[in-house]
């Protein structure tokens, strides 16, 4: 829930709603793809994804430039300034969590990846399918 709120914040903060900040997420974290290939990302329909991507555009968050060897593709890109507001809103919370694992021991920090993994996978196991 703490998760939730926290992106709940950033969206309000960016004047996004939830499908924008997952696909400005996508954009910054994995870089400039094609409407398509987001659309099957975020896992809604490539109509819904045009609307969103207006959105964002009308905003200054991405930009839509023609494929650099498929002039009939666009290539959605986020915008430096919106990838630079997202870091400053995220790195303070970076930085906490840096900090609490740099208080920990070596062997506290070992517990902790276990457990975060064992997580993964009954998360993983559990959508499987």
């Amino acid at each position: 829930m703490r998760q939730q709120r926290f992106e709940r914040s950033i969206a309000k903060q960016l004047e996004l709603d939830a499908p924008g900040l997952e696909v400005l997420d996508h954009l910054i974290s994995r870089g400039p793809t094609t409407p398509t290939e987001l659309a099957h990302r975020v896992e809604i329909s490539t109509a819904a994804m045009t609307l969103v991507l207006n959105r964002l555009e009308d905003r200054g968050h991405v930009r839509r430039d023609r494929h650099p060897s498929d002039g009939r593709k666009l290539i959605v890109t986020a915008s430096e300034a919106a990838a630079a507001d997202a870091e400053s809103l995220v790195q303070p919370l970076i930085g906490e969590v840096e900090a609490q694992i740099a208080a920990m021991s070596d062997e506290e920090r070992a517990t902790v990846a276990k457990f975060l993994d064992d997580l993964i996978r009954a998360y993983d196991r559990s959508t499987a399918g």
